[in-house]
């Protein structure tokens, strides 16, 4: 890898590692406000169940800056993209009102997670709040897109730091005027999205002006065969922790761990996501320098290693968990023992988002799916595993969750292979 080289990786990773950090540390701020009620198990609990709702949708669309990142490359190709993008939005976001709304749905909610009475009621309304904010969020991705598209990384850093603070500032202006959770956590989400979607149009507009192009545009059908598997991969990948949250739902200390493992989760994905920007290198800078682009994510893998095990180690992860989102008790040890385990995390990430940017560059995002499909498999079988031995607690959740994306790895690897990918 030649040092010019080495600079471009570096200054085109960077900021999106920083948005990674910035969208789960939008969810943090969301925690720490929820952290503060004086029944703040059971706030942060029931909040816990109704995002792992919302983002069975939600993730479903979170390739969607991927589609138009390589789609969108011209005036024509970015509107039948849009057109495609809306369409498929829509009707997710129904079916999250319909599971809040009505009878059936919050029968599902209810025998999924085991919650009733006025706890489902309240997931359920979260449900129906939070519908319409998934319209808002597909347009944001696409949005964002267009700016990676652009190598525009640093653009996308900026409007993920005015995100949080609109999102911050609508949180604390909300519950110091007495809003209820709901309420103040739901219309925080929405402002902070909607006012990230418009910026993001903007500047999309204004530093990268797409061409007119003589070429069609991408018909529906490649639309819907490149994007079908990434979907099916996102709403896959959301399952993880439903399915988890399902099993220890049913245990005698259910909603602790629940709490502990929502904390220990979020505070971990920080990193993860840093891990899980490396799919855009490929879209971006193409299949050469494979050797090159492999010895980068080695670093980088390494580097977040470390950076957990310092944090999960030493007293600052107990301040930041304590004194930073206002975690206490028995939720604060067990999210400390989460996080120590977590660090095996980013390693695992990175190896497979290294297959998973070259199918999505070669469009052969078949395998992405089926890997996915693997990964939830063994976390149910590990979660029922554990429910039948009496060993599930909340390191055993977290266990099963890395055994569910080790085997992942493994699986994206062989498909890749199939693929002719190195």
């Amino acid at each position: 890898m030649t040092a010019r080289t080495q600079r471009e990786y570096w200054a085109f990773y960077w900021p999106l590692a920083l948005t990674g950090a910035a969208t789960l540390l939008g969810v943090q701020f969301q925690n720490a406000s929820l952290a503060r009620f004086p029944d703040a198990v059971t706030e942060l609990a029931i909040f816990a169940i109704a995002q792992a709702v919302f983002s069975l949708f939600g993730t479903g669309l979170e390739f969607t800056q991927h589609l138009s990142a390589h789609f969108a490359r011209s005036r024509a190709a970015a509107r039948q993209t849009l057109r495609f993008v809306a369409l498929l939005a829509s009707p997710l976001a129904l079916g999250i009102g319909w599971i809040g709304a009505t009878a059936p749905g919050q029968t599902l909610v209810s025998l999924a997670f085991g919650v009733d009475g006025e706890m489902l009621e309240r997931v359920c309304r979260y449900l129906v709040w939070l519908a319409p904010v998934l319209l808002l969020h597909a347009l944001r991705l696409y949005y964002v897109g267009l700016l990676i598209q652009a190598r525009l990384t640093g653009q996308v850093t900026a409007l993920n730091a005015i995100y949080l603070v609109a999102l911050g500032g609508w949180l604390v202006t909300g519950f110091a005027l007495g809003g209820s959770a709901l309420s103040v956590l739901v219309s925080a989400q929405a402002a902070a999205t909607l006012v990230h979607a418009l910026l993001a149009r903007r500047q999309a507009g204004r530093h990268h002006p797409l061409p007119e192009s003589a070429e069609p545009p991408p018909s529906a059908r490649r639309l819907l065969r490149f994007f079908l598997p990434l979907a099916t991969t996102g709403a896959l990948f959301s399952l993880s922790r439903p399915i988890l949250y399902a099993f220890v739902a049913r245990q005698p200390e259910g909603v602790t761990i629940i709490a502990a493992l929502r904390v220990g989760f979020d505070f971990a994905f920080l990193f993860q996501q840093a891990a899980n920007q490396f799919r855009h290198f490929f879209v971006s800078f193409g299949l050469d320098d494979l050797e090159g682009k492999r010895r980068f994510m080695r670093r980088v893998a390494l580097g977040l290693t470390l950076v957990m095990l310092t944090v999960a180690l030493s007293p600052l992860g107990d301040w930041l968990l304590r004194h930073g989102l206002g975690i206490q008790g028995e939720v604060l040890r067990r999210a400390m023992d989460i996080l120590l385990l977590m660090t095996l995390m980013p390693g695992i990430i990175i190896l497979r988002n290294y297959f998973h940017g070259m199918l999505i560059a070669r469009e052969r995002t078949g395998g992405m799916a089926w890997a996915s499909l693997s990964r939830v498999m063994v976390i149910a079988a590990l979660g029922a595993l554990g429910e039948a031995t009496g060993a599930l607690d909340h390191r055993f959740a977290v266990l099963a969750l890395l055994g569910g994306f080790s085997v992942e790895t493994l699986v994206v690897w062989l498909r890749a292979r199939g693929s002719g990918v190195r």
